[in-house]
């Protein structure tokens, strides 16, 4: 998707290079990647993303650089798998691509994008499938124009991920969150822990009490809570606020028997079945990079709504289906929308 190569647009940007985006607008068949999807390649050469997860890639990359030394952009149909003799084997995404290749947009659209991104507001990012291939912003997609000419993206910020003590295990937790799409926010009471040099990939790290943070936030189902001090004063009290609100995972660090000290603790406190302790998948984690992996992955699989069992064990979609979408014209030129999920292999 498109923020996930922003970082890469944006500094190859602030760096004077020119930078042209290959963008998944148009699939016919599966696919290993949502519609979306996009590469960047810039004019030294370097490119970040993927379309399809390698099967299209080198051939995007020969049409994004001849953009960049000077042809027309231009949206382009592609078939993993076009060129293989008869006896070898299609690539699984054997669906045809349409994809359009066509540099970074500039002025209020670019400004906007990085905007929304840094600020993580949801925006809608619409680009219209004929030349000049003009692109535009709104606040959501039905102020944008749609139709079979028009790819409408749709910036999500992203769910919150609060986690209660700006511990070693938090700097940890947020190295692997962000990159997911998470918005990390720390909270720790403690003026010498709640330091943004402790944790210094979370979005935010503040010196508060997490029912005091939690009773001002607007937590949806999306989101998830971690309690990870070890502090019963307060672990507890996020809990028990976190409890009552809408949050649609609540977790909490600590051994088999630390959890059954906190459930005595907290009986009788309102929605306690909700609490996830210890916090996350069996792993056999033994290090602490380890036991953030088995709790993000836990975050993950609930938010998803998985087990987080093992993929050889299981049946059905490995990716969980996404709603996505999508306009499609009636015989009479009426645009509909037809939501429905976008299954993906």
């Amino acid at each position: 998707m498109l923020a996930e190569v922003w970082p890469f647009v944006a500094q190859r940007q602030g760096a004077g290079q020119r930078v042209v985006l290959a963008r998944l607008v148009r699939r016919a068949g599966p696919g290993s990647r949502p519609l979306g999807a996009t590469m960047a390649v810039a004019s030294d050469g370097a490119w970040s993303g993927s379309v399809s997860g390698g099967c299209v890639e080198g051939t995007l990359l020969d049409e994004a650089r001849s953009v960049l030394d000077g042809a027309r952009p231009r949206l382009v149909s592609i078939s993993p798998g076009v060129d293989l003799m008869p006896w070898e084997p299609a690539p699984a995404c054997a669906g045809e691509l349409g994809v359009l290749i066509c540099p970074v947009p500039t002025g209020p659209v670019y400004a906007a994008i990085g905007a929304a991104l840094a600020t993580r507001r949801p925006l809608a990012l619409g680009v219209e499938l004929r030349e000049p291939f003009r692109w535009s912003t709104a606040a959501s997609r039905d102020a944008l124009p749609s139709g079979d000419d028009h790819f409408v993206e749709e910036l999500d910020p992203g769910p919150v991920l609060l986690l209660v003590g700006a511990t070693d295990l938090a700097a940890a937790l947020a190295t692997l969150a962000v990159p997911t799409g998470h918005r990390v926010v720390v909270v720790d009471p403690r003026p010498t822990y709640a330091r943004r040099e402790r944790v210094p990939a979370a979005d935010d790290v503040i010196c508060v009490w997490p029912d005091e943070w939690l009773a001002a936030a607007s937590l949806g189902p999306r989101d998830a809570v971690l309690a990870l001090t070890h502090d019963p004063r307060i672990d507890d009290r996020a809990i028990r606020a976190a409890l009552i609100g809408s949050a649609g995972y609540i977790g909490a660090l600590g051994s088999r028997e630390t959890h059954a000290r906190r459930l005595a603790r907290l009986a009788g406190a309102p929605g306690l079945d909700r609490l996830a302790g210890p916090a996350g998948l069996d792993l056999g984690a033994a290090s602490l990079a380890q036991t953030a992996l088995s709790m993000l992955a836990e975050v993950v699989a609930v938010g998803n709504r998985r087990t987080g069992g093992r993929l050889c064990d299981a049946r059905g979609a490995i990716r969980a289906a996404v709603l996505t979408t999508h306009d499609w014209t009636t015989s009479d030129g009426t645009t509909r929308g037809d939501t429905r999920p976008d299954l993906r292999l």
